[in-house]
């Protein structure tokens, strides 16, 4: 199936987070498609090799749906996660004030190591979809096999009976994954929150390790005005504190789609 999405291009990190969310929004929905394609298929036409081999199209789809999130991954960290650590490296460097910024090898390193995180943080999301997909798929395939025979050896209706099988199958509908916790999660909501997450935390480590470089040792939060540090429910509350530089590369964000950035504070003393 050719990849009909263009090329994803650093920007705004709401846009690019939509755009992402979009993409495997939309591959997840061709996956649930061809689930609600093997359960019709299985009261209009019944017999085996029809059922397998709609089977074998829904496989097809899951495959597609781990290149899509693959290439969007990796898209992202090789584009839009530079991109914004440079911005927030180049407004840290303006913020302290005779400082230039360059891809000096520390930064590379740390952007390298963020990009590491980001694919692999994206990779274990999207397994949890595919290990729900494929559950379902070997589910689907060990019943036609058992069941679809039994139609054809007339013990039952044929039509009522895999009527029956087609309603069994379509209780696990592909409308959410279900993750381990028991979250019930659309693939749009965690590819979205994820991909902003991770925005955040590359523009604002950027600021850090250059702050840091200047030789700067605290920075000044800001963030919602009811945002607590560590979680959005934390009492110590983050907005216009000062935390060192370390305290803060500890807590680049604290919750999903997290606001929080920070100033360099060069005037500040230990």
């Amino acid at each position: 199936m050719p990849y009909e999405w263009p090329p994803l291009t650093p920007g705004d990190p709401e846009e690019v987070a939509r755009r992402v969310a979009a993409v495997l929004d939309d591959a997840w929905q061709r996956l649930a498609d061809r689930q609600q394609a093997v359960i019709a298929g299985i009261v209009a036409r019944w017999r085996l090799p029809y059922v397998l081999a709609s089977l074998d199209e829904f496989k097809d789809a899951i495959t597609d749906f781990r290149a899509r999130v693959d290439t969007e991954a990796r898209a992202f960290v090789q584009r839009q996660l530079p991109h914004l650590y440079d911005q927030g490296a180049r407004a840290a460097a303006e913020a302290v004030g005779g400082s230039t910024w360059t891809w000096t090898q520390p930064h590379v390193d740390a952007l390298q190591s963020l990009a590491s995180d980001t694919y692999g943080d994206f990779l274990r999301r999207s397994q949890e979809a595919e290990r729900m997909a494929e559950q379902w798929y070997r589910a689907a395939r060990a019943a036609a096999r058992k069941e679809v025979p039994l139609l054809a050896a007339g013990n039952t209706t044929a039509r009522q009976a895999a009527k029956q099988l087609a309603d069994e199958l379509a209780t696990q509908s592909l409308t959410r994954v279900v993750y381990r916790n028991g979250a019930r999660v659309p693939v749009r909501a965690w590819a979205e929150a994820a991909t902003l997450a991770k925005s955040a935390v590359a523009y604002n480590t950027g600021t850090l390790n250059k702050s840091r470089e200047a030789g700067v040792t605290h920075v000044e939060v800001f963030d919602g005005s009811d945002c607590g540090w560590t979680s959005h429910r934390d009492p110590d509350k983050a907005n216009r504190t000062v935390r060192t530089v370390e305290e803060a590369a500890e807590w680049p964000i604290s919750h999903p789609r997290c606001l929080r950035a920070f100033g360099p504070r060069p005037d500040h003393l230990p």
